[in-house]
């Protein structure tokens, strides 16, 4: 949207960091176990005509505190900028509709909103 005003850069600032704060979440969900509890894991199945195993899991060990700690203070910085970011005063002197959908779809997209946007190095 063309006529759309300029994004303010405390509203810039908050849509980088929870790009980040997404980023690093992602990372953090990839590099657990799968399961949050010791669990244990189970075989997978076996094709009939190729003998490949598919599926099955190995056991998990669960989290340890450290982990759930991190994976919890995360999410919760994740839901926070989130909310930061839609409840932001700008939204409201848009007006209501797809003008004001197109303007989110663009901060997303904003150059200084990525989060590797001006080499922030800011620890998440």
């Amino acid at each position: 949207m063309a006529d759309t005003p300029p994004f303010p850069d405390g509203l810039i600032v908050a849509q980088q960091r929870l790009h980040e704060a997404r980023a690093a979440y992602s990372a953090l969900c990839r590099a657990l176990p799968w399961s949050v509890e010791p669990l244990p894991g189970w075989g997978g199945t076996k094709h009939p005509h190729t003998d490949e195993i598919t599926g099955g899991r190995e056991p998990s060990p669960g989290y340890t505190a450290e982990e759930a700690a991190e994976e919890e203070r995360l999410w919760a910085l994740v839901r926070e900028l989130a909310i930061e970011v839609s409840t932001h005063p700008y939204w409201a002197t848009l007006e209501k509709g797809p003008g004001r959908v197109d303007a989110r779809m663009q901060l997303k997209h904003h150059p200084k909103a990525q989060p590797d946007a001006a080499g922030s190095g800011r620890a998440v």
